[in-house]
């Protein structure tokens, strides 16, 4: 097929980056600006008079996580998927649940460590393991490790890393982030430094971990906090180093992050607060042997693992439109892009968040499924429901053989107002977001039955009213609960 498509030249869009090659435009209801490229220079490749690299040319996913493997179960489920889907993927194996890599897979391996193919998707919520078989089993076509470079929207083709020319019907940009990293001029690509964001990241770390004796870690989120957490299960010497007050500053308050800290200093994790990297230094070896402060201070480590944020990948498709406040490709409710046939879904989609008003770009599996979901059922059938997402975080750390104490909270709803915290943390403890109209906005529990945690949704959502001083007073955690789910009894919500 590939040696068909170079019989004929096609030409391509390649896109400036430059800041006079962009324009503004209004979204029409959201209120957001979108900068929209309008400059752009052209490239020719090789590509016969309708040969094309791909057979299923109908739809095709860019990008092979968890969005994507929740996107091609919808297909088949409405039998739209044989010999009309293609995924086009950077990835050597097929989409997977990208969660575990700072979690299980990380674990010794005296300690039963996840290793694929046991997490493809859809085993996360419960559903079929879709490994390469499975794919082939049902039509769908996958380029792995070749991903798209550029893309013409008037003839809707694409291009890829390896020269392939594909042809699709409708598009559907699932290309999600791209981890955070140092400049190299200060030590971010060192031999030791490390981050995450695919298998082969991990597989580097669970290599480093091996042999480490000194382990940083560079952020106090996410990335940082479940790390750790597998670091104890090694049994290193563990730092993690960050700007804010206190773990999780998006999230946590400071005395819901005082209880996670204490727990992680009883497994022998250190903190330095409220400092900044100046440098990573090499040892004789070249690798990473320390890392500079920027009050001077050093602290030794032959392991860094870097965890500072992630960032939309939105090339080679910034003209489809890319929203300047929160990143991501803008999306309506039904995740339609700006040019007709084309979508966006998971990390990479800023999109309407409909409970709260605003446009968000959400950064969970949780939202990865969803909306690959509710894009398929879009595309392919005569749905024109809004999406109605409900944000929700978790973790789950120190789940490992042999550990005293496992770990697993989560969240819902919109962490703003006034907080009421309720429990010792011996396990439980919830924290409740209330506003200044007495509504519950959020609402966190740690360590919560089956039954706790699925009424935390339902306390999100429906935001009720609640009496803020019955909850001051409530003498448990499951008093608490209680208090709010009676709120729920009475009526008195949006």
């Amino acid at each position: 097929m590939a040696s068909a498509a170079a019989a004929a030249a096609q030409c391509f869009s390649s896109y400036s980056s430059s800041p006079a090659a962009w324009a503004l435009r209004q979204r029409g209801g959201s209120g957001a600006r979108v900068l929209q490229l309008s400059l752009r220079r052209s490239f020719c490749v090789s590509a016969a008079a309708g040969g094309f690299d791909n057979q299923n040319r109908e739809y095709v996913i860019v990008g092979g996580g968890n969005a994507a493997g929740y996107a091609a179960r919808t297909f088949v489920e409405h039998g739209m998927a044989d010999g009309r889907l293609c995924i086009v993927s950077k990835e050597p194996v097929p989409p997977y649940e990208r969660p575990a890599l700072t979690k299980g897979y990380l674990f010794p391996p005296e300690k039963k460590p996840a290793r694929l193919p046991g997490f493809h998707t859809c085993v996360g919520s419960g559903g079929q393991r879709q490994t390469a078989e499975w794919y082939k089993e049902n039509g769908i076509e996958v380029l792995y490790e070749d991903p798209v470079v550029a893309f013409d929207g008037k003839t809707q083709t694409l291009k890829t890393s390896s020269g392939k020319i594909l042809k699709y019907g409708s598009l559907i940009i699932s290309t999600g982030c791209e981890a955070s990293r140092l400049p190299e001029k200060i030590g971010g690509k060192l031999p030791g430094v490390h981050y995450i964001r695919d298998v082969a990241d991990a597989d580097s770390l669970v290599s480093s971990l091996g042999s480490a004796k000194k382990v940083l870690i560079i952020g106090g989120g996410y990335i940082g906090m479940e790390v750790a957490a597998a670091a104890c299960g090694w049994n290193l010497d563990t730092t993690i180093v960050f700007p804010e007050d206190h773990v999780m500053p998006r999230l946590f308050t400071p005395s819901l992050a005082k209880k996670y800290e204490d727990l992680y200093q009883q497994n022998g994790v250190k903190f330095i607060k409220g400092a900044l990297i100046d440098k990573l230094e090499a040892g004789s070896d070249g690798r990473v042997s320390s890392a500079v402060l920027k009050d001077g201070s050093v602290v030794e480590a032959d392991t860094v693992i870097v965890g500072i944020g992630a960032k939309p990948v939105v090339g080679p498709f910034e003209a489809v439109g890319v929203n300047p406040k929160v990143g991501g490709i803008e999306v309506d409710s039904l995740f339609r892009t700006s040019v007709p046939g084309i979508f966006a879904i998971g990390d990479v989609a800023a999109f309407p968040l409909k409970m709260y008003n605003r446009i968000a770009r959400v950064e969970h599996v949780d939202h990865a499924r969803k909306s690959a979901h509710h894009c398929v059922e879009t595309l392919l059938t005569s749905q024109t429901k809004a999406y109605d997402y409900l944000p929700y975080f978790y973790s789950r750390v120190f789940e490992y053989e042999g550990s005293s104490r496992k770990v697993w909270w989560q969240f819902y709803g919109d962490n703003v107002g006034e907080t009421v915290e309720v429990g010792n943390f011996d396990p439980k403890i919830a924290t409740f977001w209330i506003d200044s109209d007495s509504r519950l906005k959020g609402v966190f529990l740690e360590s919560g039955t089956s039954e706790e945690f699925s009424l935390l949704p339902q306390l999100a959502r429906s935001q009720p009213i609640v009496d803020k001083s019955k909850l001051q007073s409530a003498t448990s955690v499951e008093d608490a609960l209680e208090i709010a789910r009676s709120s729920l009894q009475s009526g008195a919500s949006v």
